[in-house]
C-alpha cells in the first residue's frame, strides 16, 4: 500500500510541475497524474523512467522553434500544452499494458511508449526541416507539417526519440535488450503513424483565408472548414492512439527474446 501512496504522490507531482509550466491543461494534468501513477507503481524504476524521458524530452521539443511552427502552412492544432486526449493517446496504451506488470505487459509497454516518443520527436523536429516532407503514400512534396510527411531529419528523430526511451529503461535496470526492442517498435510505430496521416486522417480546408488544417473549426479565422481528405472520426490523436497501439503489438512480439534476457521485478 505505501508503494501505491508514494507512486500516487510522485505520478501527482510531476502531473502539477507540468500544469505549472504550462505543459499540460487542467485536464492534461489530471490524466498525468493517472497515467503516472499506474506506472510508477506497477512498473518501477524503469518503466518510471522510460514515461519521464518520453514526457520530459516532448514537453522541451515542443518549445523549440515555437515561432516557426505556429508560423507554418499547418501549424499544430492543439499547441504546446497537452490535454487528457493527446496524454491518453499518446500514454493509455502504454499504461494499460504495465498495469497488467512488467512480466507480461513490459514489451508491449516499451514498444508503445517508443512509438508515442518516436512520432513525437518526428513531428516537432521534421517541422523545422530545410527541406520540405514527402508524403508516404506517394513521395509528393508537401508542406511542412502535413500528416503523412516524412523526412530524413524526422526519420533520424524517430530513432532518436525511441532511442531515449530504450535507454532509459536499460539503464534503470530493464535490461539492455529493451533498447532495440523500443527503436524497431518505435520506428515502426511511427510509420504507421504517417501512413495513417496521409490516407485516414481528416484535412479541412478553411473558406475564409483558403488554409490547410487538421481542425473542423480554423482557430486563426474562427470559421467552420470544409473536408477535403480522410474520415472526421480520425483526429491527430485517433492516428497517435493507434499507431502506439502497432507500437505495443510489435513491443508485445519481441518482447519474449528480451525477457529471457531479464525479468523486470
Amino acid at each position: 500500500m505505501g508503494r501505491w501512496r508514494l507512486a500516487a504522490a510522485l505520478g501527482s507531482g510531476v502531473a502539477a510541475a507540468a500544469y505549472w509550466r504550462r505543459a499540460l491543461t487542467r485536464d492534461g494534468a489530471l490524466a498525468a497524474a493517472v497515467v503516472g501513477s499506474i506506472v510508477f507503481g506497477r512498473g518501477g524504476a524503469p518503466a518510471a523512467g522510460a514515461l519521464l524521458t518520453f514526457f520530459g524530452s516532448s514537453s522541451w521539443l515542443s518549445r523549440v522553434g515555437r515561432r516557426r511552427k505556429e508560423g507554418g502552412a499547418l501549424p499544430q492544432a492543439k499547441g504546446a500544452r497537452r490535454d487528457a486526449w493527446q496524454v491518453l493517446a499518446n500514454g493509455g496504451f502504454a499504461t494499460v499494458s504495465i498495469a497488467l506488470g512488467p512480466k507480461r505487459g513490459g514489451g508491449a509497454f516499451l514498444g508503445a511508449l517508443a512509438a508515442a516518443g518516436a512520432d513525437t520527436w518526428a513531428t516537432e523536429l521534421g517541422l523545422l526541416a530545410r527541406r520540405n516532407p514527402r508524403l508516404i503514400t506517394s513521395w509528393r512534396p508537401v508542406a511542412p507539417g502535413t500528416s503523412g510527411g516524412i523526412t530524413p531529419e524526422g526519420l533520424g528523430a524517430s530513432c532518436a526519440g525511441a532511442l531515449g526511451v530504450g535507454l532509459a529503461w536499460w539503464l534503470l535496470g530493464g535490461g539492455w535488450r529493451g533498447v532495440p526492442l523500443a527503436v524497431v517498435a518505435g520506428l515502426g510505430g511511427s510509420l504507421i503513424d504517417s501512413w495513417l496521416g496521409a490516407t485516414l486522417q481528416a484535412l479541412y480546408r478553411c473558406p475564409a483565408c483558403d488554409e490547410v488544417t487538421e481542425e473542423p473549426r480554423h482557430r486563426r479565422c474562427g470559421q467552420p472548414t470544409l473536408p477535403v481528405h480522410g474520415q472526421a472520426w480520425v483526429t491527430n490523436d485517433t492516428v497517435n492512439a493507434l499507431a502506439t497501439l502497432a507500437g505495443a503489438v510489435i513491443g508485445a512480439l519481441c518482447w519474449p527474446t528480451a525477457h529471457r534476457e531479464r525479468a523486470v521485478r
